[in-house]
């Protein structure tokens, strides 16, 4: 059983990034949180802090900052069971732009009728939330990682189509001129444009390249012909219906399989949290086929 009191100087340590910053957080010295760390590594046989400016967890520490984060979860759980404490939990999760965007605030909404918890949501790539998880960071998160954290239960709840669009405007008749039109995408390492196109022809991609790394800037580039893109088709099918967006990929799409992973742990809040964000899904994303 590791010492709760070792525990919560780790945790403020990583969080705030320095151990000055942790006693100001704990109402301690800086050589008192210092040593409590340091048990706490003796006690495991493990360096749990990179002293570095910030200090960060190791892969060691990272486990037992989420240890620590499932613990003060788990007692601030019980506390409002048991007393109908005035202040409610805040459950810190994570989503990509996109499902922020369509249909993951209709589970929140859904989740908020069943729980009094506030929601602390990060935004972040879909390809980079279960890091998020894998730190301690949050407590579920919407990823396209299939397989479990350590410590957590992964879900499919289906897959975000995306179409590509553009304005009228640029006159994208075939897929020779799409392949030297202007595209834009969402950050540096977003390839869902490229590969939806890849389903429709193999010509190279050769015109500008435009990166609008804002939700709904991203929509209003498009829509304001900076490029043609690819979005979901969620969001592109009222755009689609009044001619403010064209396809411009032959009708092909991209559908991305989406996972709900979240803490092993016997949270209301989290139970609730996870049973809408699986009914949302159920009704709004594409049902990913598996494989026999």
């Amino acid at each position: 059983m590791y010492d709760r009191a070792q525990l919560a100087a780790l945790e403020s340590v990583v969080a705030r990034g320095s151990f000055e910053a942790a006693a100001r957080d704990l109402h301690l010295t800086p050589s008192a949180v210092s040593q409590r760390v340091r048990a706490l590594e003796n006690a495991t046989g493990a360096v749990l802090v990179r002293r570095t400016r910030p200090c960060t967890a190791t892969s060691a520490g990272e486990h037992l900052v989420r240890l620590a984060r499932q613990v003060r979860e788990l007692e601030s759980d019980t506390d409002a069971e048991l007393h109908q404490r005035d202040a409610p939990p805040t459950l810190a999760i994570a989503a990509n732009a996109d499902s922020v965007s369509t249909w993951f605030v209709d589970a929140l909404r859904s989740a908020g009728d069943a729980t009094d918890a506030g929601f602390d949501v990060r935004v972040d790539d879909e390809n980079h939330t279960a890091a998020l998880l894998r730190s301690g960071a949050v407590m579920g998160a919407v990823t396209t990682t299939g397989e479990p954290v350590q410590g957590c239960r992964s879900v499919p709840i289906g897959s975000l189509r995306y179409r590509a669009v553009a304005s009228p405007d640029l006159a994208i008749t075939d897929l020779a001129s799409l392949s030297v039109a202007p595209r834009a995408r969402f950050h540096a390492t977003d390839d869902i444009p490229d590969r939806l196109v890849a389903r429709a022809t193999t010509r190279a991609l050769t015109g500008r390249l435009h990166t609008v790394g804002a939700g709904d800037g991203y929509l209003a580039a498009i829509r304001a012909g900076l490029g043609w893109g690819a979005i979901p088709e969620l969001l592109a099918a009222e755009h689609l219906a009044t001619g403010a967006l064209v396809e411009v990929a032959g009708g092909r799409h991209l559908d991305v399989p989406l996972h709900w992973q979240h803490w092993r742990i016997a949270s209301t809040a989290l139970v609730a949290l996870t049973d809408a964000v699986v009914a949302t899904a159920r009704t709004q994303l594409v049902r990913t086929r598996t494989r026999r």
